[in-house]
């Protein structure tokens, strides 16, 4: 799954990467190194500006709420509960089909932390037997240092209890599509602990590879037979994973100090 993770560049590095051709300077996002559900994210979509001449979409970075809304949903309560969307079943949910079909869009990230569960201790806690134990969080990120283009979507939610011109009339917000976790050796491997990705936890945001980005972006591709090939995994070997400090899984926590490289596992931590 994707539960957490770390956005530290601008609207100008992004906008270098993606190619950006809108971003309003009002939208602009702090550096964020412990992005959870419900906060605002930035995304990249391809969408005809309001009110332009031209239907041609432009290639916008957006400010968007993580967890999402589906249009159709009586309130917004919901989307803290719908921030990941299975690449398996994307396509035909109720919640993400439509989204699925003409609003794709993709979550910059530096990388995604996620918390070691091994299968013995996951089997011990569903039948209540053991004590949930602190757990170890890891880092996970490109090997070569690149943005992690985390494949998402986008609704927008109208409140019916505010006027038309109300600045907060509507409600956009956003998924990460998640994956199998890779089960290939990582690329540089953490002196201990796993050393797949699979091992830390079976679920991972899925990662676009930059051949992937505009037609997963185009708001033209419309056929889910077509789409549901650019959900394949990209190739082994990309990712690297690290320990980091506990202090991550305080969603109050917040600095570059909580990507800081661990030599290994913290003291009294699973793994």
């Amino acid at each position: 799954m994707c539960g957490r993770y770390a956005a530290s560049r601008g609207p100008e590095d992004l906008a270098g990467v993606f190619e950006i051709e809108k971003w309003e300077p009002e939208e602009v996002l702090a550096p964020d190194y412990n992005v959870a559900p419900t906060k605002e994210v930035y995304a990249v979509l391809d969408r005809p500006l309001k009110d332009a001449d031209s239907p041609k979409p432009v290639r916008q970075l957006r400010r968007l709420k993580w967890g999402l809304v589906p249009s159709w949903s009586k309130t917004p309560e919901g989307g803290a509960r719908m921030i990941n969307a299975r690449a398996e079943t994307v396509h035909e949910k109720p919640s993400y089909r439509r989204a699925f079909s003409t609003r794709r869009c993709i979550i910059p990230a530096d990388g995604y932390y996620e918390w070691v569960t091994a299968r013995d201790e996951r089997e011990l806690e569903v039948e209540g037997k053991k004590k949930r134990q602190r757990k170890q969080p890891y880092f996970v990120l490109p090997a070569d240092g690149s943005v992690f283009a985390m494949a998402g979507l986008y609704e927008f939610w109208r409140d019916r209890t505010l006027p038309d011109d109300h600045p907060l009339a509507w409600l956009v917000t956003c998924s990460v599509i998640t994956t199998e976790a890779e089960t290939t050796p990582l690329a540089v491997p953490p002196a201990e602990g796993p050393r797949t990705l699979a091992e830390i936890h079976p679920r991972m945001p899925l990662m676009l590879t930059p051949d992937r980005w505009d037609s997963w972006l185009d708001p033209a591709r419309t056929d889910p037979d077509e789409l549901r090939e650019l959900l394949a995994p990209p190739r082994a070997g990309l990712m690297r994973a690290y320990p980091v400090s506990t202090a991550v899984s305080n969603v109050r926590n917040n600095g570059p100090e909580l990507l800081k490289e661990l030599e290994g596992p913290e003291e009294g931590t699973l793994f």
